[in-house]
């Protein structure tokens, strides 16, 4: 059986809402679905959580399901007319106070943006596909000059190059969707925007006082972001490179290396990480890849991402089903050319805790030894985690008695949840019934070696402290 060891992460809308078609998706490899809290009703997220969760038994997967915060809305208002065309050389105002634009100006749903800008700035809009430079602030009255010009149609989104916006990663409708996460019992959740720790920080004190155990993933896409990037790392459990808007802020040649570098410091810091935006766009409307797209997935999961995602390839574009299997059928290809270079890999790390270190160990043992599988037996996740930061080779198998732990593990690269007992306190037992779960899934057989990471005394959270080398099929008596 051919195991994929990135995760997709696939977005749901009104094209992948269908009974049927959700349930091709996760038959063809969806791992955790996303919902866009931008758009929708807070009982249509909740009814599609409860669609996931019932097709993902009847299909024996495990799906987790992720939240994702719609963050400040920096845009512009309404035109009369719905859109209108500028050109090279046009004045063109964007007035606070403005109700209804027409060809000479527009509103602003972001009040504060007089404020955050003044003459010399350069405004996108539209995803950067119209540029304007910043002549005079007056008031409520941003004067410009269009340098790029195009069609403007009603609430396109502003970016300032370069970043500067003010606004707060948080807003009031955020901290109402944060309880909505917290209802439907969300796996992840997504906070966009953040330009500092505290704005995630902020993020997990409210899903707490909510009741929530989330883990919290913060979307890599302004400016700020990337300058406070050590901070916003340290204070979140995972990070989204979202290179939709942070293409405009730092510009589209910055990313691609700016992706490898956070990557690579997500995982030396043991954080999840999910690579973002347009990497299947044409597949919107066909039903193939373009050959650009197959090597930018393919790049993704060389870098080492834990996950890849689809964003209206599968919320609206007409051909979801098939986007999700090419993302798969991608992904297993890039891992079959992955570079093993554990050893020097290991030699700048520094374990500072027991658990930590019995996982690297593990890892270290079942990279050399060649063994069949790594067996982690974990309550909260970590010891799973800790074992994925590095590319062994060897499949991790994440074995818990946790639900929810279960659910969580659907992000972690090379990481495949099964559920455990652990009734008593018997280690014997316990070794028996993890080989037993392997071989009746057919992971494992017979005669094959695998590594075992545990904790004693048996049953305790955050004390694996215990490393095993077993072969299958031998008595586990000491």
């Amino acid at each position: 059986m051919t195991q994929r060891s990135t995760k997709i992460v696939a977005t749901l809308g009104p094209a992948s809402s269908d009974r049927d078609v959700l349930t091709r998706m996760i038959a063809h490899g969806v791992d955790v679905v996303r919902m866009n809290f931008s758009h929708g009703t807070k009982e249509e997220h909740l009814a599609r959580a409860e669609l996931v969760r019932e097709i993902a038994r009847s299909l024996e997967r495990t799906v987790g399901i992720m939240c994702d915060l719609q963050g400040p809305k920096i845009r512009i208002g309404k035109f009369e007319t719905g859109k209108i065309t500028l050109n090279k050389g046009d004045t063109f105002t964007l007035d606070a106070d403005c109700v209804v634009g027409d060809q000479h100006q527009v509103g602003l749903d972001y009040k504060e943006l007089p404020r955050d800008v003044s003459s010399g700035a350069v405004l996108l809009l539209d995803d950067g596909r119209l540029v304007l430079d910043v002549q005079k602030v007056q008031g409520s009255r941003i004067t410009t000059t269009v340098r790029v010009g195009g069609v403007l149609s009603n609430n396109k989104g502003i970016n300032r190059q370069g970043g500067g916006l003010t606004a707060p990663a948080l807003t009031a409708k955020d901290m109402e969707d944060i309880k909505t996460s917290v209802a439907m019992k969300a796996d992840f959740l997504a906070v966009s925007f953040p330009k500092s720790g505290a704005d995630m920080y902020m993020a997990r004190e409210l899903m707490r006082a909510a009741g929530g155990r989330s883990i919290l993933i913060a979307k890599m896409e302004r400016t700020e972001a990337i300058v406070a990037m050590d901070e916003i790392m340290d204070s979140c459990d995972g990070i989204m490179v979202a290179r939709g808007d942070l293409a405009v802020e730092v510009g589209d040649a910055a990313v691609p290396a700016l992706q490898k570098r956070m990557i690579r410091a997500a995982r030396e810091r043991n954080k999840l990480t999910i690579t973002a935006t347009q990497m299947m766009e044409s597949m919107i409307t066909s039903p193939v890849p373009t050959r650009a797209e197959v090597s930018d997935v393919a790049n993704a999961v060389l870098d080492g991402t834990d996950a890849v995602m689809l964003s209206a390839e599968t919320a609206s574009g007409k051909y979801p089903v098939e986007t999700v299997e090419s993302m798969a059928r991608i992904c297993l290809e890039a891992e079959k050319s992955a570079d093993f270079t554990l050893d020097r890999e290991f030699l700048n790390r520094v374990f500072t805790r027991v658990d930590q270190s019995i996982a690297m160990a593990a890892l270290f043992t079942a990279y050399h030894l060649k063994v069949k599988a790594i067996a982690a037996l974990t309550q909260s996740g970590s010891t799973a985690l800790w074992i994925s930061r590095l590319n062994c080779g060897v499949p991790i198998y994440a074995l818990t008695p946790e639900i929810s732990t279960r659910y969580r593990l659907s992000l972690y690269r090379d990481v495949y949840p099964l559920m455990i007992k652990y009734i008593g306190h018997d280690r014997d037992h316990l070794l028996q019934e993890a080989e037993d779960q392997l071989v009746t899934a057919g992971l494992v057989q017979k005669g094959d070696l695998i590594v075992i990471a545990f904790g004693e005394p048996i049953g305790s959270p955050g004390g694996t402290n215990t490393m095993k080398i077993v072969k299958v099929g031998e008595s586990r008596k000491a």
